[in-house]
């Protein structure tokens, strides 16, 4: 009967010592968590914009950025079908189709089987220049903005 008792007393400690560990790892996760407010609008300055709201787009509109050797100063994925672009003055006017054609045609390779949108920004951001993919006729079409 002693080992009986023993061994309940080993178990029982073993089970209080799981609870207050558990416990106390659940409440210093809980109150290192920032709270959460809802109803507070999200602001965020240009410069802390994500370049792709997937995995896939943001790592796209990094490599766009960092393999344009300057000519583009920031770039954005969305629903991995729209890529913005701001290119930096460097780029001139009789440059932007062929920069338009050439980013559209590497984000077809990237993303594949889908109409695509590329906006082209001027340095002051104001858009210039619209490149839509179409996947059916594998034609693009530009639009200047006016």
């Amino acid at each position: 009967m002693n080992v009986f008792q023993h061994s309940r007393k080993v178990l029982a400690t073993i089970a209080l010592v799981f609870v207050v560990l558990f416990t106390t790892a659940c409440s210093a996760a809980t109150a290192k968590a920032p709270p959460t407010n809802v109803s507070a609008p999200i602001t965020r300055s240009y410069s802390q914009l994500e370049r792709g709201n997937s995995g896939v787009g943001q790592d796209f509109g990094n490599w766009v950025v960092t393999t344009s050797k300057g000519l583009i100063k920031d770039a954005y994925v969305r629903d991995n079908n729209k890529l913005g672009v701001v290119i930096s003055p460097q780029v001139r006017p009789t440059e932007v189709k062929d920069l338009t054609r050439s980013l559209t045609q590497g984000f077809h390779k990237n993303f594949p089987n889908q109409d695509l949108t590329v906006l082209v920004y001027a340095p002051d951001k104001q858009l210039i220049l619209t490149a839509q993919y179409d996947q059916q006729s594998n034609k693009i079409q530009y639009q200047s903005a006016s």
